[in-house]
């Protein structure tokens, strides 16, 4: 069985704010779109009614608070889907000839 020898070609680094730009506008994209479709459907009054009657928060609030619960979850997916995507050169050592 033959190993293959590395790539000599290693992917350039990104800066950090490309990398965190990559993850964050997108999924500030996608989270907006979830939350005009979502809150077509649903008041948040009557989630609250249904979920957490106790709280006493403001319509505005509901819509800010289901924004970035759907910022998290697509910033999630982004970033997992940027750290499957990531060159595996930078990972994987070269094994030592035999």
């Amino acid at each position: 069985m033959s190993v293959r020898p590395a790539p000599s070609f290693d992917h350039p680094p990104r800066p950090m704010a490309q990398r965190v730009g990559a993850v964050l506008w997108p999924s500030f994209f996608a989270a907006g779109v979830a939350t005009m479709v979502f809150f077509a459907f649903v008041d948040p009054l009557e989630l609250r009614d249904m979920t957490f009657p106790q709280l006493r928060i403001t319509r505005s609030a509901g819509y800010t608070v289901g924004f970035f619960t759907f910022w998290l979850a697509t910033a999630s997916s982004s970033l997992f889907t940027w750290l499957l995507l990531r060159p595996a050169s930078r990972f994987n050592k070269s094994l030592p000839p035999e």
